[in-house]
């Protein structure tokens, strides 16, 4: 007897040695101490422990999520755990090796238990009065896998790391299950892709690229031996920690080569090569987060749209989980294309480094396909870089800020609601060069307040007082025509037709529903201004802004997605519309900047004392929207006497910048695209005047009150 033994030690391992095995099924009780000290416990009340196997519920290990192109092609990964799962000839023989030779040498010999193994490991743990010595077989460790990563709590956690006899046996249920279910190549091509190796690498494939830069079927011996290594102590051999990390994982990787050798898997000359060779860790960066996205703000538009989107999950962690771990492939709208075209156009513009910040978004009409996302800074946290580190494009449901307000691209609902009405293109009234609301009963809200304000002079930034009607007040952004206009059809008609093309404010709160509401009063973001433009280049149909249309799952299941879509406009009210803004390049404050060669429509905005500026335009094959405005506080910092994109500017308008931004994107994104026109306008329907007719001598006076 070993000094130190305890009495009766030796007999309980000896009717452990008498534990037969069939067809690699234990097929007796094992009678195991249930003695005090440390780390020991009671197994049982008898003393006496009946192992029967026991069904092991297996979730699928983690895997990243892969997002595409509309072509395909890879722009983003998200994963909890980078694991990329794969078969086991996928995988190098020498790795098949190398971690048999140092993990589990008998594998294809013994059964769920290595008695040899459990025998040496057990006479050491009696020895030592606790659990020191673990003697796993590979489909024990598999199992200790699939537990650890099952647990949701710190405390299952290391309930499945705990140093006890009863987490042992309950390992040991475990695995005679899994012997039962799975070939042994199976169960060692489980465990390879479970396993984490260390440097945030889960499974031999993720590992064989973040040490060496190639894949799992790629691995040479010294790598090989490298990965066989890191699976016994990942963290205390991780290479990406330091100098002592890889020096203990460099003598790990000669362990295992010594190994293979006195098991006769390499000859000595081998072993010599390959422990000659340096460690050979490139540390290759794991791809993945929106950062790392050649198209960042739609990849955070993509995520989260998963993780606010109860489509995806009915609670907040499914959703998560769903991403992170799901090992999807996240087909999307964006088209490569398109974003380069808008890309080179804010490029040409605005500077990463200007203070004002210029974002852009382009929306298919008549599906809501979101083909590009721009900005004029770059996504990240870096202050030094002038970075972003929020959606600069999108709503605040979609990783946004508060946005900025609109200005005159509003004007553009209460026109909608002006055709809807009834009125003709030629209707209008005379306008003066301010506005006062007769009373405070002239608007009403949604809700039936009064919300006119006759204290308050609206003036014009643009255009010059007289009459206007539909087609010029639109076309030189008179402000005095449509407080006028607004008050004639109505403001809840006019919030609620923005409405019903999606408008929202972008951050999330209730629109504010103001006489002013017409001049663009509301905080929002490219992606919403677009769609909503977009509707009108579908003819009225609105549909949902889209940027996922498929997603396949790791068993290849594929899910596509429709867009979402309705008739939120009269198809005639909608041709109207789009040829009183098409009259904007030709005859109104775009007409410097000019068309794009097609049939096309648009609106500036500028808001108050150039405290943003907007352009939004559609064709029935694309529409967008550009913004610029200082995400510092665009009241505070105004884009008035101020350098962008290296040009000096005593104010920046609709047109100065936004409007050539989107020209610019448009010439290049539907170069290869062959053009559709709009439908011509109904003339007997909107030909002429019908309700306000131009009188013959118009009124002159410059505060203009409907009535006086």
């Amino acid at each position: 007897m070993r000094g130190g033994e305890r009495p009766g030690a030796v007999s309980k391992i000896a009717r452990l040695a008498a534990v037969g095995t069939a067809a690699g099924v234990l097929v007796a009780g094992i009678a195991l101490p249930a003695v005090g000290g440390a780390g020991f416990g009671i197994v049982s009340a008898t003393n006496e422990v009946n192992l029967k196997p026991k069904d092991l519920v297996e979730p699928p290990p983690a895997e990243v999520t892969i997002v595409q192109d509309v072509r395909g092609d890879e722009i983003a990964r998200f994963y909890e755990e980078y694991r990329q799962v794969v078969k086991l000839d996928q995988m190098a023989e020498v790795m098949k090796t190398a971690i048999i030779s140092i993990e589990d040498y008998r594998f294809y010999e013994h059964g769920a238990i290595d008695i040899e193994g459990t025998i040496r490991a057990l006479a050491r743990n009696l020895a030592a009065g606790g659990v020191s010595q673990g003697g796993s077989s590979i489909t024990q460790q598999y199992v200790k896998q699939v537990l650890l990563n099952s647990a949701d709590t710190d405390q299952e956690k290391n309930k499945a790391l705990e140093a006890s006899y009863a987490r042992k046996l309950n390992e040991l249920r475990y695995a005679m299950a899994v012997e039962q279910k799975y070939t042994k190549d199976e169960i060692l091509e489980k465990y390879l892709n479970i396993a984490y190796f260390g440097a945030g690498a889960y499974g031999v494939e993720a590992a064989a690229k973040r040490f060496f830069g190639v894949e799992a079927s790629e691995l040479t011996l010294p790598q090989a031996a490298t990965l066989a290594g890191a699976v016994q102590d990942p963290n205390a051999t991780d290479p990406n920690l330091g100098k002592k990390q890889r020096e203990r994982l460099l003598n790990r990787r000669d362990v295992v080569l010594h190994r293979m050798a006195e098991l006769v898997k390499i000859t000595p000359s081998e072993e010599a090569g390959a422990k000659a060779t340096k460690l050979g860790y490139k540390g290759t960066k794991l791809p993945g987060g929106c950062e790392a996205s050649e198209y960042p703000y739609f990849c955070v538009y993509v995520r989260e749209e998963i993780l606010s989107n109860p489509d995806f999950g009915k609670t907040a962690q499914a959703r998560q989980e769903f991403l992170d771990r799901g090992g999807l492939t996240i087909k999307t709208t964006i088209d490569p294309a398109t974003q380069a075209a808008a890309d080179q156009a804010i490029r040409k513009w605005v500077h990463p480094s200007d203070d004002p910040v210029a974002a852009e978004a382009l929306v298919q009409p008549g599906t809501g396909a979101i083909k590009a996302m721009a900005a004029s800074r770059t996504y990240g946290r870096s202050r030094s870089k002038n970075q972003i580190s929020y959606n600069l494009v999108a709503d605040a449901a979609h990783g946004g800020g508060v946005g900025f307000q609109a200005g005159s691209t509003f004007k553009t609902f209460t026109l909608l609601n002006a055709l809807q009405k009834g009125m003709k293109l030629d209707d209008g009234f005379s306008a003066g060069a301010g506005y006062r609301s007769p009373g405070y009963s002239a608007f009403k809200n949604c809700e039936g307040e009064s919300v006119g304000d006759p204290t308050h002079t609206v003036t014009n930034d643009e255009g010059s007082p007289g009459w206007k009607t539909l087609r010029t007040g639109t076309w030189q952004s008179v402000n005095t025509f449509f407080m006028m206009l607004e008050q004639n059809v109505g403001l809840c008609d006019t919030v609620k037709t923005a409405k019903s093309l999606g408008i929202h404010r972008s951050d999330g709160q209730k629109l504010q529903e103001y006489e002013t509401f017409t001049l663009g009063i509301n905080e929002m973001d490219p992606v919403t201004v677009a769609n909503a433009y977009a509707a009108i280049g579908a003819r009225g149909k609105y549909c949902a802004p889209m940027a996922i249309s498929q997603i396949t799952d790791r068993y290849g299941k594929t899910t596509e997605y429709r867009p979402k879509c309705r008739q939120a406009i009269d198809p005639e009210v909608a041709d109207a519309a789009a040829e009183v803004l098409s009259g904007v390049f030709t005859n109104g404050t775009m007409r410097a900047v000019g068309g794009i060669g097609r049939d096309a429509a648009g609106k500036t905005g500028t808001t108050d004392s150039y405290a943003t500026a907007w352009f939004a335009g559609f064709t029935p094959d694309l529409a967008g929207a550009v913004s610029i405005g200082d995400p510092r506080g665009s009241q505070d910092h105004k884009l008035s006497g101020v350098t962008i994109g290296g040009r000096y500017y005593g104010a920046v308008f609709g047109a100065t910048i936004p409007g050539p931004i989107w020209k610019q994107t448009m010439l290049a994104a539907l170069r290869k695209v062959e053009p559709t026109p709009f439908t011509p306008v109904d003339p007997a329907r909107f030909g002429g005047c019908g309700q306000s007719c131009r009188p013959t001598a118009p009124p002159s006076a410059d505060v203009t009150r409907p009535g006086d």
